[in-house]
C-alpha cells in the first residue's frame, strides 16, 4: 500500500490496514476469495474504504442477523455472485437450569468464551437473553465451543448449535443518565460517567484501552459529540446521546446512554 494511505489511519490500525490491503489485492490480481473473522464496525469501515478504491473487487458483510454489529467479510473479484455464498456462521445457544442465569451479563459470557483460548475474531455478537445467551460464532469453531463450554461465571450451562434463522436477540438497552461537564472532552465525560477522578480515568485512556467509535483514542482532550460510542476496557460502553445546552454556570448538559 502506498505510504500516503497510512495517514488516514491511526498507528494501531496499520496492521489491519496491511492485512485488508492484501486481501483486496489478492482478489484483484489472482482472483482469490477471502472470508475474514468477525470485524468490528471500525474494521468494516476500513475494509470497505479499501475495497472502494479498487474497481474490480467487491465485499459482502454479514453478522448473522440484520442488526449485527460485528460482521464477517467476504472479499472477492467483482464478477463473483456472493449472495448465496456460505459465510460460515452458527448460533451458539447457552442455557442453564439455574435461575441465576438471568443475572449473567455480556462480560460473563465473553470471559468464558475467551477463557477457552478462543480468539475474539471467531466470536460475533453476544446477545444476552432472559434465559441465557445466543452468540454468533464462526462455524469452524462451533463444535469446539459447544463441547468445551460448560460453565459461565461458576454457573453450569448447556450449549446447543443452531442455524442462523433461530438466532434470538433483544433490543439494545441503554440506561440514561444526565451529567454536566466543563467541556465535551473525553476524559471529563468518562470520569463523570464512570464516577472516577480525572486522574484515574487518564490511566486506561493513555494506556490505549479506550475506543471512540471502535477506534483507539489515547488523547484525553479529544472532544466528543452526539452519537459517539465510547468503550473503556473493564468499564463497559456508553453512547453520547445528546448535548442539551449549557447551565447558568457555563457547563455542558449531556445525556448519556450506558449499555446494560
Amino acid at each position: 500500500m502506498s505510504g500516503d494511505m497510512y495517514e488516514h489511519f491511526s498507528h494501531d490500525e496499520w496492521d489491519f490496514v496491511d492485512k485488508a490491503t492484501d486481501w483486496v489485492e489478492r482478489a484483484s490480481k489472482v482472483h482469490d476469495m477471502k472470508l475474514t473473522d468477525f470485524l468490528d464496525p471500525r474494521q468494516v469501515f476500513i475494509l470497505q474504504s479499501l475495497v472502494n478504491r479498487s474497481q474490480d473487487v467487491q465485499v459482502r458483510f454479514d453478522g448473522g442477523y440484520e442488526a449485527a454489529e460485528r460482521k464477517r467479510a467476504l472479499i472477492a473479484p467483482d464478477y463473483r455472485y456472493l449472495d448465496e455464498e456460505d459465510m460460515g456462521m452458527q448460533v451458539l445457544s447457552i442455557t442453564s437450569d439455574d435461575q441465576k442465569i438471568s443475572e449473567l451479563e455480556h462480560g460473563d459470557y465473553m470471559g468464558s468464551l475467551l477463557g477457552l483460548g478462543m480468539k475474539r475474531g471467531k466470536i460475533g455478537d453476544i446477545q444476552v437473553l432472559e434465559d441465557g445467551c445466543h452468540t454468533v460464532v464462526a462455524a469452524e469453531t462451533g463444535a469446539f465451543l459447544s463441547l468445551q463450554l460448560n460453565q459461565v461465571h461458576r454457573l453450569h450451562v448447556f450449549t446447543e448449535l443452531l442455524p442462523l434463522n433461530q438466532m434470538k436477540w433483544s433490543a439494545t438497552k441503554l440506561d440514561t443518565i444526565d451529567i454536566t461537564v466543563a467541556s465535551m472532552r473525553l476524559d471529563g465525560i468518562c470520569a463523570d460517567v464512570h464516577r472516577l477522578s480525572r486522574s484515574k480515568i487518564l490511566i486506561p485512556i493513555k494506556a490505549g484501552r479506550c475506543k471512540v467509535n471502535w477506534k483507539v483514542v489515547e488523547d484525553p482532550s479529544k472532544p466528543l459529540k452526539a452519537g459517539d460510542v465510547v468503550s473503556i476496557q473493564g468499564f463497559g460502553r456508553f453512547k453520547v446521546l445528546e448535548q442539551e445546552g449549557m447551565t447558568k454556570k457555563g457547563r455542558c448538559r449531556v445525556k448519556i446512554g450506558k449499555f446494560a
